[in-house]
């Protein structure tokens, strides 16, 4: 019995390497099967340890997940809660820039009455909520803004400059311009429909 557990483990730890590999040079879309081909065991093999590809994905995303929910705990305890809430929500963009597919991954993960606690979005959002919370009660941010609207304000910087050139420093670009906003001093009053 031990040693069937520890070929189970032996495979499950190769096919989640070569689905990270898989992921990063093909990103969210590539198929269980063609992981399975490489792997070279059954698509049966990879369904048994991933039955999803939400659950493959995951387990791929896993490890950069934890450092950005400890990051959160980390800059729970900084000073100033808006720009520690910034500073999170741009690693956040800057890892979902880097990590191909992970944009796709969050972006299949709208809110839902009874979340799954260990799902991309749901681990993210446990660890992002206190800050944001924080910068709302130091009235730093506005109380209507949710992790749900920071969550796609990434998800859709990430999605709309991977194919740049330079997917980063556009990525900086316009997160920059979405905290700053496009004319700070006026507000919204010139907006159509205000």
């Amino acid at each position: 019995m031990t040693g069937q557990r520890s070929d189970a483990r032996r495979n499950y730890q190769h096919i989640l390497a070569v689905a990270e590999a898989e992921v990063a040079a093909h990103g969210a879309e590539v198929s269980r099967e063609q992981i399975a081909r490489i792997a070279g065991v059954g698509s049966a093999t990879v369904r048994r340890h991933f039955p999803t590809r939400r659950a493959l994905l995951e387990a791929v995303f896993q490890e950069r997940i934890e450092g950005l929910c400890e990051r959160a705990h980390q800059l729970g305890a900084a000073e100033d809660g808006r720009a520690a809430l910034l500073e999170w929500l741009h690693a956040l963009v800057r890892y979902a820039v880097s990590a191909r597919g992970f944009a796709n991954t969050l972006s299949y993960e709208p809110p839902t009455e009874e979340p799954s606690p260990h799902s991309c979005g749901n681990r993210i959002a446990a660890a992002g909520t206190p800050l944001l919370r924080r910068a709302i009660r130091d009235k730093a941010v506005a109380p209507h803004v949710t992790f749900h609207d920071l969550l796609t304000l990434a998800v859709g910087i990430a999605l709309a400059t991977e194919h740049h050139k330079d997917p980063e420093t556009q990525a900086d670009r316009l997160f920059r311009l979405a905290v700053e906003g496009l004319s700070p001093e006026h507000g919204i009053a010139g907006a159509s429909g205000n």
